[in-house]
């Protein structure tokens, strides 16, 4: 939810100005540490020479020793570092550097716990990816054990990057001065460089929306570079800034002009600091590189070999953990808006869906659930614990689902007489953040004044999900818990001091919708004081789009202990300034100085907190719903949050660019290992209108997670509220449940494997560089290609359809061959309500053949299947199929599907029964001549049809169960 609709209380980015030569003056400055200057320069950094090297059975360790005087440029040198070299498995390298005194935070095992090698003493000599080294200077590459001779994966050697010092490479941006390449490895300032391919293939570094699209860019051939920065933020939706999470794995895609090939590696950085990761390209550089800036942690990389983007992807889920298995009901329709401000009114939402025929699976509320906008409470007023469970109850009597928003902070009590128990019992346990002094760390939030569950704190995981089974029992029956404000969001810039009057609950700025402070953003081309606050697409027969009307609304340009425990850092502002874009690391959020148990300080473990209270309200939700898949959608995430919860993509805006970074953010986090994620359908801030909303609704129910969600004091934008959208979202959600059973094995192969569930284009299809940079069409799975509107006022799309002329793409909805350009874009029909949606030659998708209301009427009806066969006559496909809610390992059963020229064989194995008969099955690709006999099993079928224009066979009625081995043949 929103805490940061209001500009003019936030501060923007730090404006900094810097001599030429000096990055440090840029940043900083003359600050100084301990009374000792700061030499603000890392040309005079000496780097580290590599000593006393011995071979282990996976690897090497060596240590690494300052070359010469120290600089101290952000900080104090670490005279003395080890180095550990292991070859993990196959497709994993695991270079490690690390201060050996072990000062450094580094992120504990019980907070991320990293797979470990194989052990396989062979990997030296048989792994995909080979460690090598210079000594003095100490340097590194990574090159592929089958092309010792290529460009290095990963190559932090001074003769492989560009001649220091350089000028700003990011003219506006004096901190993109590069002083000099070495190795740097201080308490405060930690610094690596490597060299890339010149205008390489980047995907990932986030989270951010990239005004470049999902593919980074890395400042070559026009573009200006990127400096992705890692420090969770509260704030609405900004392009090119850090935001909610911060994930430093990146994957490369490079293609090889002279075989035509291509191949994918995959660079994971693992550290919780904040930090900056600089993607540039130097003025006639013949290389572009990435530089690592961190204030604080070690040099922990893990480095995959791929060699597909897929592959990539499955290599690092391998390593943080395999994405949390999802409920089925979890991919239904999900409704909530923050502004339904009374348990009636949410309910006439339910009764509004139901009569308009628009499938609802969950409702959600926002705040205005909570009495006074406390955690784990409801309004006696408006939400009363006995109606609240009523209507959940009610919910749940017709298959549907109700999750409320749980926030970060928890209400301070205000007095001996204010009766608060989450509260005091967190005073009880001693589970909350400290001050340096023991005190008890006060925050501002919706409530007033706050305190904040310390996760490392021994009692708080109990603590919380006690709070949550109390508040189950006081009535709030949720099916699933909406994570939000857990970067972690504070509205003092620092702590709010001892003295804070607690009597006070206010916040610090109007709330949107209230005097003062009104929703008035239209999207592109909406005029309301032409048209009026309707948003509707037409106005006394007038048409409300006008090219010329307002904007859109915003702009498409461009530590051990750590800090905790050493002497002599600066923990409120660290000599290197990243770029956040508050500026102040301690704006809207906790200060970092803030000090957890064991004299941890918030500096270091800033960015875990999100993750640690997804891992605890998971572990929560298993012991309230036992045996119950947990649905968590949560803000803030981190390396290995997929392993508790989904994700969506935060506060964005009603407007076209917005629904079209929903397909950025979405393919960033199938790499980061958190698949189930979606943006907020139809916008959060500002005002949606119905042509937006419409094309919207058609995007998102092809996205996995599938919600409608609003701002107080806007328009309302259910998707009732308007014919045209109400009838676009009824086709689009019967098409998603009736490809349930595909997402729901999509998801599957995620959990099981990390498989991503969507694809960019080249995902699919690596070896074609026309789709590397395209992000305005997407795949579910493999199969599927979905092809979006993101103009206001058209009538058509244009599209690429991947292959180049090899594959056949048949349109979903009546099945025809697309007469597509090979490598090319095709214009394709697209008025409005209708969303372009492709199926790929070679797939088989079971289906729901009778999409309900609810995913469970629907998972009752039969199956069919869609079978399109390629030019040779095969295809392929399997279904995982269990009772979807039991944690696994549950019963289950896997239908697997083969197609050649004349027949289909269906297989099933598995625990699992499968109750619900396959009553239909459609073969595209059947062949131009209608046949004159078709059997299952050898017995002639007499319920079916032929399309010789389509070579569409449809056999009906064919009572086919998915157990044991099926053969249906047509001759």
């Amino acid at each position: 939810m929103l805490a940061t609709f209001l500009a003019g209380v936030l501060l923007l980015g730090r404006a900094v100005a810097r001599e030429q030569s000096s990055l440090g003056r840029a940043l900083l400055g003359e600050k100084i540490l301990a009374g000792e200057p700061l030499s603000h320069n890392v040309s005079s950094c000496p780097g580290y020479t590599l000593l006393g090297l011995k071979e282990t059975k996976t690897g090497l360790t060596a240590q690494l020793n300052l070359a010469g005087p120290a600089c101290n440029a952000f900080g104090h040198d670490i005279a003395n570092l080890t180095l550990e070299v292991t070859y993990d498995t196959q497709t994993r390298l695991h270079v490690n550097i690390y201060d050996a005194d072990r000062s450094q935070f580094t992120i504990p095992p019980s907070v991320v716990q990293l797979a470990h090698g194989t052990g396989d003493t062979s990997l030296k000599k048989k792994s995909d990816l080979i460690f090598n080294y210079e000594s003095s200077p100490f340097a590194f590459w990574i090159t592929r054990r089958s092309e010792p001779h290529a460009a290095p994966l990963f190559d932090t050697r001074a003769s492989s990057l560009p001649p220091t010092p350089i000028p700003p490479v990011i003219p506006d941006d004096s901190s993109t001065a590069l002083d000099g390449f070495p190795l740097v490895f201080e308490d405060q300032y930690v610094q690596l460089t490597s060299a890339l391919p010149l205008d390489t293939n980047i995907y990932g570094l986030g989270e951010v929306i990239a005004s470049s699209g999902f593919r980074r860019d890395v400042g070559a051939n026009g573009g200006k570079g990127s400096v992705q920065t890692n420090w969770a933020r509260d704030v609405a939706d900004p392009v090119n800034e850090n935001v909610y999470g911060s994930h430093p794995i990146y994957l490369e895609h490079r293609y090889n002009e002279t075989t035509q090939t291509s191949q994918s590696h995959g660079v994971f950085h693992f550290s919780a600091a904040g930090s900056d990761t600089l993607l540039l390209t130097p003025p006639s550089s013949p290389v572009s590189l990435v530089e690592y800036r961190s204030i604080g942690g070690t040099l922990d990389f893990y480095f995959f070999s791929g060699p597909s983007p897929k592959e990539v992807i499955e290599q690092y889920g391998e390593l943080v953990g395999l994405p949390t298995w999802q409920p089925y009901w979890g991919f239904g329709f999900h409704l909530c808006r923050w502004g339904y401000t009374t348990v009636n009114e949410t309910k006439a939402q339910v009764e509004a869906m139901r009569a308009a025929g628009i499938p609802l699976e969950t409702m959600w509320n926002d705040i205005d659930l909570y009495h006074a906008v406390r955690d784990f409470t409801t309004d006696p007023t408006s939400f009363p614990a006995n109606e609240v469970r009523d209507f959940i109850r009610e919910l749940a009597a017709n298959n549907q689902h109700y999750i409320p928003i749980v926030d970060a902070a928890i209400a301070h009590q205000v007095n001996a007489t204010d009766i608060y128990e989450p509260f005091t019992r967190g005073k009880e346990l001693d589970v909350w953040i400290k001050n340096p002094d023991g005190s008890d760390y006060i925050g501002q939030v919706w409530p007033g004044y706050t305190v904040f569950p310390d996760w490392f704190a021994d009692n708080t995981a109990s603590y919380w999900a006690e709070a949550l089974k109390n508040w189950s029992d006081l009535g709030v029956e949720f099916s699933g818990i909406w994570l939000d404000m857990n970067e972690v969001s504070s509205f003092c810039v620092g702590s709010c001091g001892s003295t804070a009057d607690l009597f006070n609950t206010s916040v610090p700025f109007v709330l949107p919708g209230k005097p003062g402070n009104p929703v008035v953003d239209f999207p592109q081309g909406y005029d309301p004081s032409v048209s009026g606050r309707s948003g509707n697409i037409t106005v006394n027969g007038t048409l409300t789009f006008n090219p010329k009307a307002n904007g859109k609304p915003s702009s498409l340009t461009k530590r051990g202990r750590g800090a905790g425990g050493q002497k002599d850092v600066d923990l409120n502002d660290p000599p290197y300034t990243i770029h956040n874009g508050f500026g102040d690391l301690a704006e809207h959020t906790i200060s970092p100085n803030a000090t957890h148990v064991g004299g941890i300080v918030e500096l270091d473990v800033h960015n875990l907190w999100g993750l640690m209270e997804e891992k605890a309200t998971h572990s929560a939700l298993l012991k309230i719903q036992p045996g119950k898949r947990p649905f968590i959608i949560s803000r803030s995430t981190f390396p290995s949050s997929g392993k508790a919860t989904g994700h969506w993509l935060g506060d964005n805006f009603s407007g076209w660019d917005y629904m079209y970074y929903n397909i950025q953010g979405a393919l960033q986090f199938q790499i980061f290992q958190i698949p189930m994620v979606g943006a907020d359908t139809c916008g959060f801030i500002g005002n949606a209108d119905e042509e937006l909303c419409n094309r919207w609704m058609q995007l998102s129910a092809f996205m996995p997670f599938y919600r409608n969600h609003n701002i107080q004091g806007a328009i309302s934008q259910e998707p009732y509220r308007w014919d045209s959208v109400a009838n676009a979202s009824r086709t689009a959600i019967a098409i998603r449940y009736s490809l349930l059973p595909y997402w729901y094995t999509l998801f599957a192969n995620s959990s099981l494997h990390g498989t991503p569930t969507v694809r960019a284009l080249f995902f699919e299809f690596p070896d074609e560089p026309e789709l590397f940079g395209i992000d305005h069409q997407y795949l579910v799975g493999s199969d599927i290609l979905v092809t979006p509107v993101f103009t206001p006022n058209a009538t058509t799309v244009d599209g690429v359809f991947p292959g180049r002329g090899k594959v056949t793409w048949r349109d979903w909805y009546t099945h025809e061959v697309v007469n597509a350009t090979a490598g090319g874009s095709t214009t394709l029909n697209a008025p409005l309500g209708h969303i372009n949606v492709h199926v790929r030659d070679g797939a088989a998708l079971l289906l729901h053949a009778e999409p309900g209301y609810t995913t469970t009427e629907t998972r009752a009806g039969p199956y069919a299947l869609l079978v399109s066969q390629d030019a040779e006559g095969h295809a392929f496909g399997t279904a995982y199929i269990d009772d979807g809610e039991s944690l696994p390992p549950t019963a289950s059963t896997t239908v697997t599907f083969r197609a050649s020229k004349g027949n289909v064989t269906i297989a099933a194995t598995g625990r699992y029964h499968v109750a619900q008969k396959l009553e239909t099955v459609t073969v595209l690709g059947a062949g131009s001549v209608k046949p004159t006999t078709v059997k299952v099993n050898g017995r002639g079928v007499h319920s079916w049809e032929f399309d010789e224009g389509l070579e569409r066979l449809i056999v009906k009625q064919s009572g086919i169960a998915l157990a044991g081995s099926t053969i249906l043949t047509w001759e």
